[in-house]
C-alpha cells in the first residue's frame, strides 16, 4: 500500500490537533491559527518560546514555594518582567489573536494573552484554567483558601463587586428585578465562572477574528476561519450555514449550496430556514 506523504495543510494540520478533546493541545493548537496568514509558521517554535518563559518563571521560584508563591511569582514575571498586557493601540487588529505575534510584541487581547498564561501556569502545577465571561475572557486558579479570578490583561484579581460590575451590562435587566445581590449564596454568579473547556476557548478565538474579518468583508479570510470553526465544532451548523454564506459571498456557487443545503437539513426548524431556502434557490439557479 503506497503511503501518502503529502506534506499536512494548515487546516490538516489544526484537524489532527483538535480531533480529541483527550489532551487537547491548546497551546499548540492556537499557535497554529496564524498559519493563516503564514503557511511556513513553525509552531514548534513558538512552543519553544513559551518554554523559555517558562524558565524565566521557575529560575525565580523557590523550591518550597506554595500555590498562592508560585502565582504571585507568575504574575510578577509574565506581567512586570516580561512586560505582557493589552495592544490598546489596536485592539481589533488580527495579530492580537496569533500568539507568535502575541509573543513577539508582548501585546494581546484577554483570550490570546491567557492562553499563553494557563501554559504557564499549568506547567507550575497550578490548577489554572479559561473563564468564558461575558465581554472580557478571565481566569481562574484553586487555592488550598479558595478560587481566585484573575484578568488576563492585567493579573489583577478580581473581587465579587468588581465581578459584578463587569457581569452587568449583559445581564437582562427584567431578570435582576428582585434577584440576589451577588454576594448571597444563591447567585448565579457561579455560571459565568465555570471553566472554559479548550475547545470552547479555540472556538471564542476564531470568532473574534471572525468578527473582524467580517466586519471587513474580507471573505477570503472570513472563510479559512470558518474552515477552522467547521473542524472545530463539526456540529454547530450555524457555523456551517456561516461557512456556505461565504462561499457565496466568493461566487463558490457549488460550495455554498453545500453548506447551506447540509444546514437546511439539519436545523429544519431555525427561524432563518425560510430566507435560506429563498438564497438556495436563488443559488441554484446561477
Amino acid at each position: 500500500m503506497a503511503l501518502n506523504l503529502s506534506p499536512l495543510t494548515p487546516l490538516s494540520y489544526f484537524a489532527s490537533l483538535v480531533q480529541s478533546d483527550d489532551q487537547f493541545p491548546l497551546l499548540e493548537a492556537a499557535a497554529s491559527l496564524a498559519q493563516d496568514e503564514e503557511p511556513a509558521l513553525d509552531v514548534q517554535q513558538v512552543l519553544d518560546d513559551v518554554a523559555r518563559l517558562l524558565k524565566r518563571v521557575t529560575a525565580r521560584m523557590p523550591d518550597d514555594a506554595d500555590d498562592l508563591t508560585r502565582l504571585a511569582i507568575l504574575t510578577q514575571v509574565f506581567y512586570k518582567d516580561l512586560g505582557f498586557g493589552v495592544n490598546a493601540n489596536d485592539y481589533y487588529t488580527p495579530e492580537n489573536s496569533y500568539i507568535n505575534d502575541v509573543l513577539r510584541t508582548r501585546r494581546g487581547i484577554p483570550i490570546s494573552l491567557a492562553v499563553i498564561w494557563l501554559e504557564l501556569a499549568q506547567a507550575l502545577d497550578l490548577q489554572a484554567q479559561g473563564v468564558s465571561f461575558p465581554g472580557h475572557f478571565l481566569v481562574k486558579v484553586s487555592l488550598d483558601g479558595g478560587l481566585v479570578v484573575l484578568d488576563p490583561l492585567t493579573g489583577e484579581s478580581l473581587g465579587l463587586d468588581n465581578l459584578a460590575e463587569r457581569l452587568s451590562p449583559f445581564r437582562d435587566p427584567a431578570d435582576q428585578k428582585g434577584a440576589p445581590d451577588l454576594d448571597d449564596g444563591e447567585t448565579p454568579l457561579g455560571l459565568y465562572l465555570q471553566a472554559c473547556p479548550p475547545r470552547d476557548l479555540l472556538a471564542r478565538m476564531l470568532r473574534n477574528l471572525k468578527e473582524i474579518f467580517r466586519s471587513q468583508e474580507d471573505w477570503p479570510r472570513m472563510l479559512q476561519v470558518q474552515d477552522r470553526l467547521v473542524v472545530l465544532l463539526p456540529e454547530v451548523w450555524t457555523e456551517r450555514r456561516d461557512r456556505g454564506l461565504v462561499h457565496a459571498e466568493l461566487g463558490q456557487v457549488h460550495e455554498a449550496l453545500q453548506d447551506l443545503r447540509v444546514y437546511l437539513d439539519a436545523a429544519p426548524s431555525a427561524p432563518d430556514t425560510a430566507a435560506l431556502r429563498e438564497r438556495v434557490i436563488e443559488l441554484s439557479g446561477l
